[in-house]
């Protein structure tokens, strides 16, 4: 069982920027590829960014150049740093927690709203 719990949503101005954590719970972090994905209302959701446990990433085109993903595995954490959001970044944006070594499990957090005004 792994429970992902996200900080650092907000209100931010276009242009801007805003970092969001995503805490992990028990003892697979190092086994996991972590994620950022965001559903706008009444759009699906969407992959924002992947990190493998080796650091490789992976961005959706829409983001490529403003967002980073990381992660510190000594602290079971993943983080998404966002520069020069725009209006269209606005969005619920969830951490996710694959685990292909053990059944392809998927865990979510409860996510964080993002609004960024225009």
């Amino acid at each position: 069982q792994v429970q992902l719990v996200e900080s650092g949503g907000g209100l931010v101005q276009a242009g801007g920027s805003l970092g969001l954590s995503c805490a992990a719970s028990g003892s697979l972090f190092n086994s996991t590829v972590m994620g950022w994905y965001r559903q706008a209302p009444q759009k699906q959701r969407e992959l924002v960014a992947t990190i493998t446990t080796g650091g490789t990433t992976n961005y959706a085109d829409s983001v490529k150049g403003r967002f980073t993903i990381s992660r510190d595995n000594a602290k079971n954490t993943v983080y998404l740093r966002m520069i020069r959001l725009k209006p269209e970044d606005t969005a619920v944006y969830y951490c996710n927690a694959f685990l292909p070594l053990y059944g392809n499990m998927n865990y979510w957090g409860r996510g964080t709203q993002v609004t960024v005004s225009s």
